[in-house]
């Protein structure tokens, strides 16, 4: 048998009119009340209501009655209405009158006419009533509904005290250390957190206490949430997350108030682990701010580290926290005793980020050509965060072509996206389009001649994001960074400007984004890395407080931004007379760029041939 499915317009009416009912009602009442109060009830007459209805004084209505010209008469308690040949016509009378008396003692009889006695009595005393009862009602029912008001405000107040930290119990889906890669070293600090939370007492018997506290440290998108899930997950305890910004309000007192109600909660479901995400949005060192006082976001500091300290040793209960600005943070909050573990979190290398592919890999179909391992190095720099955007990004990208399974050109082009931002088609001219491709293959020859530079992986003159070009190099992992790759690293970055100068004789706009980062880091060499002629000294004053006085004199200042321009000024040298010696590749990869828009690792080898890092042996810093 079909079902008849009810219109989705009509389902939602009806669904309105079934929750307003009690609206309805309660307007239903206040509009009878006004209409008693107001306008009173009418008497309907014996004949309906007519139009015609004339009033006349009594001693009229009996001589009407007496010559003959009424038929019949309608007594109400107050009324009496006469019904003639040409109308009606109506006259009042005192409620206790009889109207049989009336007529007698005017000499009139009442044989030949009808009479019709209107007893309302009932209705009258229904009316009283009403008139009596109603207002109560409504009063009454009025003022329960300012009380209940009133009821929930004082309970909404009351309840901003109250912690307002997510749980998740031991029945709920559990996060484990298989569902979290590339922080082999972090799982394995926290595995002999999850063995104390499981195991209590083979550690007690040694006189070893639970740790108190666990601060993961690391850049957004590397894990720390879900490494803090998984970790409640593999030892099956109660898990309590909570941002450190919901501790604070408006009113003071409400954030410490927060924090004891969520350690008392959590005590009573020990084993438990209570999570704090960002904790420095209340964890910043107290008294560093222009202004002193005792602000709502210390007192909640502080009663975060009454609570910590008040541990006995038998609780199991650990703290777990994230931030990635550890620097800001109270010592007194990270010392041993509250915090005893720092977890470092950083982002993952090749082997890392190839698991954590696979992992969110799970449930998408892939093509048999994917290559995971090639995948993991493509993506150099991207945190775990981004890997699963990527895959999310490739997912979409294949549906919207409607293919069957994700394929490598997907995983190719969301990667790019990722990085870069969607791709643009925006309207240039053939001049804008030649400056774009020279500008791009100056980057691209630069890195090829340099020996220290990663090999290109793609050059490209289709705008993406804020920009009209894109030149990218195959990254490798790099645990230490070395002057010449760095200087070399700043000669690429400005290579583009090089070959826009060279060619048109010209400077664009184009290149400030290059200029921007290439004196970021040659800034960087002098300042922290100690990269110069100044030696071996850290003259870097970022985080500096504005009310903190420096520690660099002018005349240190002007040194530095000479050295910053030297190193500059070297590189921009050393790419101009790159580009001098390859002025005709330049020209042949400016129109391939101009032909096919876009030339990856392959083409370009063919185009310009192998890396030749003998070629720069003179350069070496």
């Amino acid at each position: 048998m079909a079902t008849i499915k009810k219109p989705k317009k009509l389902r939602n009416f009806r669904t309105k009119m079934r929750f307003s009912w009690k609206n309805i009602i309660i307007y239903v009442f206040l509009l009878l009340f006004t209409a008693f109060l107001f306008f009173g009830v009418s008497q309907p007459s014996g004949n309906g209501f007519q139009q015609s209805v004339k009033t006349v004084p009594l001693s009229q209505l009996i001589n009407e009655v007496k010559q003959g010209k009424v038929s019949e008469i309608n007594v109400y308690p107050n009324k009496i209405d006469a019904t003639e040949k040409t109308g009606t016509i109506e006259s009042y009378k005192e409620t206790s009158a009889d109207v049989y008396q009336l007529f007698k003692n005017a000499g009139v009889s009442l044989d030949r006419t009808k009479v019709v006695i209107n007893d309302q009595t009932d209705l009258n005393n229904w009316l009283n009533i009403l008139g009596t009862v109603l207002p109560v009602v409504l009063m009454i029912a009025f003022f329960y509904f300012i009380f209940r008001q009133a009821r929930g405000a004082q309970e909404s107040v009351f309840s901003f005290g109250q912690s307002k930290a997510k749980l998740f119990s031991k029945d709920t889906p559990r996060t484990t250390f298989t569902d979290v890669a590339g922080v082999d070293e972090a799982k394995q600090e926290l595995t002999e957190v999850v063995d104390f939370l499981k195991n209590p007492g083979k550690y007690k018997a040694m006189g070893a206490r639970t740790p108190k506290g666990v601060l993961m440290v690391g850049p957004s998108g590397t894990g720390k949430t879900l490494l803090a899930r998984a970790t409640a997950g593999e030892a099956q305890v109660s898990f309590f997350s909570m941002a450190g910004s919901e501790f604070m309000e408006m009113l003071v007192g409400v954030g410490a108030s927060r924090v004891r109600d969520l350690f008392q909660t959590a005590k009573k479901a020990q084993p438990a682990i209570i999570f704090i995400d960002e904790i420095d949005a209340i964890g910043r060192q107290r008294g560093a701010g222009f202004m002193g006082g005792h602000d709502e976001r210390e007192q909640t500091l502080n009663q975060i580290l009454v609570e910590m300290d008040g541990f006995t040793p038998n609780e199991q209960l650990v703290v777990m926290a994230a931030t990635n600005r550890p620097d800001v943070l109270d010592p007194a909050l990270i010392r041993p005793g509250r915090f005893d573990r720092r977890v470092i979190l950083e982002l993952p290398d090749v082997k890392g980020r190839e698991a954590i592919l696979k992992i969110h890999a799970r449930g998408k179909p892939f093509d048999k050509d994917v290559n995971w391992e090639r995948t993991a190095k493509r993506t150099v720099g991207f945190s775990g965060a981004d890997l699963e955007n990527m895959l999310n990004e490739a997912a979409i990208l294949a549906a919207r072509l409607g293919k069957k399974a994700i394929d490598m050109q997907d995983l190719e082009e969301a990667a790019t996206k990722v990085k870069l931002g969607p791709e643009k088609r925006r309207l240039q001219s053939d001049l804008d389009r030649k400056m774009t491709a020279y500008h791009e293959a100056g980057h691209a020859l630069v890195s090829w001649f340099l020996p220290n530079m990663d090999p290109i992986h793609r050059i490209s003159i289709v705008s993406r994001g804020m920009s009209l070009g894109h030149t990218m190099m195959e990254p490798t992992d790099r645990i230490h960074e070395t002057k010449t790759h760095l200087i070399e690293e700043i000669s690429v970055m400005l290579g583009g400007r090089a070959a826009e100068n060279l060619v048109f004789n010209e400077m664009t706009t184009g290149a400030s984004d290059d200029i921007s980062k290439a004196t970021e880091v040659a800034r960087t060499m002098v300042v922290e890395y100690g990269m110069s002629d100044l030696g071996p000294i850290n003259l870097d004053q970022e985080g500096r407080m504005p009310y903190e006085q420096t520690q660099i004199s002018p005349a240190m200042a002007s040194k530095i931004d000479d050295q910053v321009k030297k190193i500059t000024d070297d590189a921009y040298k050393l790419s101009v007379d790159i580009l001098k010696k390859l002025r005709g590749k330049l020209d042949i990869l400016a129109e391939e760029l101009l032909k096919k828009e876009t030339i990856e690792a392959e083409d370009f080898e063919k185009l310009i041939g192998p890396k030749k890092p003998a070629l720069a042996t003179a350069h070496a810093g």
